[in-house]
């Protein structure tokens, strides 16, 4: 009888309407550091002033690190965690989306667990010091990290559910994982109306990366039970309203399906793991720090599969997700497990992304073996939930069939 476990220990506060519940929570800490990104939006749509004005409803007092970049760096998270320290800041508050929350994790991990030097001196931590692979130490974290509190604007990470983040290091085109059960958010708020805003594009490049956290944690070969019956209802609702997100994204009924989904995604993440589709894409953007990870999927998502399909790697289970995307069973007899595949693509064409280019964010054929065997070297344990096993040569195969 198979057996799992489960651990997933966040208050999540879901719908529309719920950041102005966050003021009457009970809060972890008296002071936060609100982290976000470096960009305009959240403060040009107000919500870093609601956030703001919630956590002095509270009679918490905060300070602001906004610079967090698409793909987190390992020397921003540094300085971060340095900074929740310096002001005496004993939570955090992510306001943001996937790259904020996953910097917040290694901020809080950093700003718990400074460096000494032989003097005593205290000095910034190092988060390469924690991550795992590459040429990052792995070395458990011996503080508590700091309680995270997480304000999702945007339906694709599913960080807000998990334990885990992944930092990277332009020094050495490495993007590496952190995880830890002590890196729960302890509450996270998750409310559609602050993803009314997101645009179209971006709407499209966070909704397929849900949607393929519920694809991956359903066909890697450590799936569960528990795992599954998440993944499923997180396909089936990232399917049915990702293309309205983005071609109608004032539509709240449609942002809050593609939400759910993306919350289901963290918990699938609890359950298994993403597989090599996703180390496959961690290459890329290792290599290319401005390209979103979203769009890196898009591009690689139907020819890592159809390589799947093509090996036989777990037919029934293909078959399913199409049948949870909307493929008819005339389809699904007349194309077998390739009617996912269809469906995805199908998905890519309704959203406008089927367009997108490699070459677009500077990625050349000329890398694209390199790609691979830093994808595989450095994310080693992604690769490892396969249901198939992949070699270089197949990921750059894979790389090879999605360029353009």
């Amino acid at each position: 009888m198979e057996t799992y476990n489960f651990y997933a220990p966040t208050k999540v506060l879901f719908g529309p309407g719920k950041l102005g519940e966050l003021g009457d929570q009970k809060l972890p800490g008296g002071k936060a550091l609100i982290v976000t990104t470096g960009g305009k939006s959240v403060k040009a749509n107000g919500y870093l002033a609601r956030v703001e004005a919630e956590l002095d409803r509270a009679g918490v007092k905060h300070v602001l690190f906004d610079r967090i970049e698409p793909n987190p760096l390992r020397d921003t998270v540094n300085a971060g965690g340095w900074l929740a320290r310096s002001e005496g800041c004993d939570f955090v508050l992510a306001l943001g989306g996937g790259s904020v929350m996953d910097a917040s994790k290694g901020i809080c991990t950093i700003a718990a667990n400074p460096a000494v030097d032989a003097e005593g001196n205290v000095t910034a931590g190092d988060i390469w010091t924690y991550v795992m692979g590459g040429t990052a130490k792995s070395q458990p974290i011996p503080n508590d990290p700091l309680p995270l509190v997480c304000v999702t604007t945007t339906a694709g990470t599913g960080s807000e559910a998990d334990a885990g983040a992944v930092i990277s290091c332009e020094e050495t085109d490495e993007k590496l994982r952190l995880g830890d059960p002590r890196l729960f958010p302890c509450l996270s708020v998750v409310d559609p109306e602050l993803m009314l805003t997101v645009p179209a594009r971006l709407t499209a490049f966070q909704g397929f990366d849900a949607l393929f956290h519920n694809v991956e944690c359903f066909i890697a070969k450590n799936h569960t039970l528990m795992g599954d019956m998440i993944c499923r209802e997180g396909i089936r609702n990232a399917a049915a309203s990702l293309a309205t997100c983005v071609n109608d994204g004032t539509n709240l009924e449609a942002r809050a399906q593609l939400a759910f989904a993306n919350t289901l995604g963290g918990y699938a993440m609890v359950c298994s793991g993403c597989a090599g589709c996703h180390g496959t894409e961690h290459g890329m953007s290792a290599h290319h720090h401005d390209l979103p990870h979203g769009a890196g999927l898009i591009m690689i998502a139907c020819a890592y599969h159809q390589h799947m399909i093509d090996v036989h790697a777990c037919d029934d289970r293909y078959v399913e997700m199409a049948r949870l995307m909307g493929a008819s069973e005339a389809e699904l007899a007349e194309q077998g497990p390739s009617a996912f595949v269809t469906e995805l693509s199908r998905l890519k064409r309704e959203c406008g992304m089927d367009g997108l280019k490699m070459s677009d964010w500077g990625i050349t054929e000329d890398e694209l073996s390199a790609i691979a065997e830093n994808a595989i070297t450095t994310n080693d344990a992604l690769f490892g939930h396969d249901p198939s096993p992949l070699t270089v040569d197949d990921v750059t195969a894979i790389l090879k069939a999605s360029y353009k």
